[in-house]
């Protein structure tokens, strides 16, 4: 399989459902003219035009409020926020219109709108630029929240996003746009609430989403030397969930760490320590814990951006700790 970036993957799923679907079209600002903030769709409005590539103005809200009526009138538009944080823009849209008109319509209603949007810290944008908020969408029923952490993920996760009748939250990490990895040319789909076990191990589970996921790997890495072999778990969905996979693993290893670059107060990782600790309780050996971004606004300066951030070598101490 041919290496391609993270950006590059999410480029062509895009590109295959403009050609294959002539309901889908996408919207956002800069999206068009500009190529996107992360040249995601740089090309696309030279390919494929201004009906199916839309330049928005600056309103979140709308650009999520028109997005929720072309769903509804039967389109599948695609709606680029720049970043998480201007999410917040649109939230009534996304928390009160686009999660809950199937339910409230009792299923006459379907809303097929994905919206994509870029999260994470680690490039020095300061405390309004550089946050993690999925855990905020992953605790609203109606949405579906999608976090993936390679390019592998990324199409195969946008692929099935398009296949979906609900509104999904599509979590980019901006850290990883650059990042390459083996991607097939032909289309594929990567189900929703299906956990990938990216590295078997039998003394401790890490578990990650997004960024987290690699900050795991690699401390997973270090441990072997020290003798000490940890699985890798890559949650890819945050809502649907596997459960089954994160409680199949803590019952093989008996030990549970969860990495996210969120803060740790109300985080998602709280969930997942729940349920492990309703659900697989008499197979720990030890209690599960949580590495996860310091209780701060995000700093801008480069050292202590860094420092609020979850590192693999907090990941290695608390394995060791527990192991």
């Amino acid at each position: 399989m041919p290496e391609i970036t993270y950006r590059e993957a999410i480029r062509q799923a895009l590109r295959y459902q403009l050609r294959h679907d002539e309901r889908v079209f996408l919207m956002g600002e800069d999206i068009g003219a500009y190529g996107g903030s992360y040249a995601v769709t740089r090309g696309f409005l030279d390919e494929f035009g201004e009906k199916r590539v839309k330049d928005t103005p600056i309103a979140e809200s709308v650009i999520v409020g028109a997005g929720i009526g072309a769903a509804v009138a039967g389109l599948k538009p695609m709606v680029e926020l720049m970043t998480i944080n201007f999410s917040l823009l649109a939230i009534d849209q996304i928390v009160n219109n686009a999660a809950k008109l199937r339910y409230m319509s009792n299923n006459q209603v379907h809303v097929p709108l994905v919206i994509r949007m870029a999260g994470g810290a680690g490039s020095q944008l300061g405390a309004q630029h550089s946050q993690s908020l999925e855990s905020w969408y992953a605790h609203i029923p109606g949405l579906q929240v999608v976090a993936p952490a390679t390019p592998y993920d990324a199409k195969g996760l946008l692929m099935s996003a398009f296949e979906s009748d609900d509104p999904v939250i599509f979590i980019e990490h901006t850290a990883l746009y650059p990042m390459k990895g083996e991607v097939p040319d032909d289309p594929y789909y990567l189900p929703f609430g299906k956990a990938d076990i990216a590295r078997a191990g039998k003394d401790v589970t890490l578990i990650g989403h997004g960024g987290s996921f690699h900050q795991a790997f690699r401390a997973a890495t270090q441990l072997e030397a020290d003798g000490i072999d940890a699985e890798v778990l890559n949650l890819r969905t945050l809502r649907p969930l596997d459960t089954e996979a994160i409680l199949a693993s803590v019952r093989k290893t008996n030990r549970a760490i969860i990495i996210e670059d969120d803060w740790q107060f109300g985080g998602f990782g709280g969930e997942v320590a729940a349920i492990i600790q309703e659900h697989a309780f008499d197979d720990l050996d030890a209690p599960v814990m949580r590495c996860s971004g310091a209780d701060v606004p995000m700093p801008y300066n480069g050292a202590l951006e860094q420092a609020a951030l979850p590192q693999e070598a907090d990941i290695v101490r608390l394995a060791k700790s527990m192991v």
